[in-house]
């Protein structure tokens, strides 16, 4: 697999890259980006690489970020039409204004104006609400979305981070009322947050939603620099969401085991991490958020590693997500349906009722 080894994003005919080069290191006005000169270096290296998908925000970096597409890609027309763009609205870069927030129709216009200005072009590939706006009634946001569609402005829709009960409301309407639908669902996912596997994959799976991984590496935690030697002594982005905490042990297991995993393939944690997530139920292309021209290329071999069940499941064992109601009922549910058979390669953990339980006599 390469870069080039393009997947349909979701339930729509967009072909992207496996692998999205974020860009929320696009600028260092936060303190730990990638400069102007350094970030174009990036793209024009996924772009040599095959890569034709990157990702963007109006926040980030001050919208520095767009701006930085905009001067590499947007002012060239052959490379801009080869290139997938997606940016998001929502979160507010005009401070003080109530109406350039959220996801109404006016904070939409004009945030959708801004970035195309920013960005250099008349269209963004794909345009994201970056979280859900629990004061705007969906069925505005889901109206304003599809005339920007029909604008030509826009050409397909996705959403982040949002509950999963919201974003089946918003699809739902948006295919009983003739209006454009979502292809993609952008959430944290990782070996490190895999909560998003109870509801949230799940519902994209069914509703048609192809799935970008953010923080693939948990901002940094997976890609090699953190292990026991240095439990405690964190920087750069997980700093500055987290501050200084020491790893648990079952996060440390997870870091020993990519480890182990890395040295039999002479790659990184970093590769063995993006591999598995990348390719999970659901995943189209995982976003990876780098800061120099080295950590491209090194997280661009993941694309050409091939896990072993074994190395799979020992991962997935190792990171289980904590047990809801609905992951524990499930196994309940697949015992008294089914008698605990295996079907769609689901078998349900074993159980003191299933021993209890006996065919039924006719």
């Amino acid at each position: 697999m390469s870069l080039q080894s393009f997947r349909i994003l979701g339930r729509s005919g967009l072909k992207v890259s496996p692998l999205c080069l974020g860009a929320m290191t696009f600028g260092d006005d936060w303190g730990w980006g990638a400069n102007a000169d350094e970030a174009a270096r990036m793209i024009n290296t996924y772009v040599e690489k095959g890569g034709n998908f990157i990702d963007t925000a109006n926040v980030y970096t001050n919208n520095h970020s767009e701006r930085i597409i905009g001067d590499v890609i947007g002012k060239k027309p052959s490379l801009r039409t080869q290139m997938v763009i997606a940016t998001k609205f929502a979160n507010n870069v005009f401070p003080g204004n109530p109406n350039t927030a959220g996801t109404g129709n006016r904070s939409l216009l004009t945030n959708l104006e801004h970035s195309l200005r920013r960005l250099q072009t008349d269209y963004i590939d794909l345009y994201w609400i970056h979280s859900w706006d629990f004061l705007t009634p969906m069925e505005e946001t889901m109206r304003s979305l599809d005339n920007a569609v029909k604008s030509g402005k826009v050409r397909y829709i996705g959403i982040s981070d949002a509950p999963a009960w919201k974003i089946a409301q918003a699809q739902t309407a948006a295919w009983f009322k003739d209006w454009t639908p979502f292809i993609g669902l952008q959430i944290e996912y990782s070996l490190l947050q895999r909560t998003v596997e109870d509801e949230l994959v799940p519902m994209a799976l069914e509703l048609g939603l192809g799935i970008t991984p953010w923080s693939p590496l948990k901002g940094g935690l997976l890609s090699g620099k953190y292990n026991r030697a240095n439990n405690g002594k964190v920087d750069g982005r997980f700093k500055t969401r987290n501050g200084d905490v020491e790893l648990t042990e079952k996060q440390l297991g997870i870091i020993d085991e990519l480890d182990r995993i890395a040295s039999l393939y002479n790659t990184t944690p970093a590769s063995v991490a993006l591999s598995w997530v990348n390719n999970k139920p659901g995943v189209t292309s995982t976003i990876i958020g780098i800061r120099t021209v080295q950590q491209l290329e090194d997280n661009i071999a993941a694309t050409d590693l091939h896990l072993s069940a074994d190395e799979i499941a020992s991962l997935d064992k190792l990171s289980a997500p904590p047990i809801t109601f609905l992951s524990e009922y499930k196994d309940l549910v697949a015992i008294m349906q089914h008698g605990g058979i295996e079907i769609n390669g689901f078998k349900p953990a074993s159980a003191p009722l299933l021993a209890n339980m006996q065919p039924g006599k006719y």
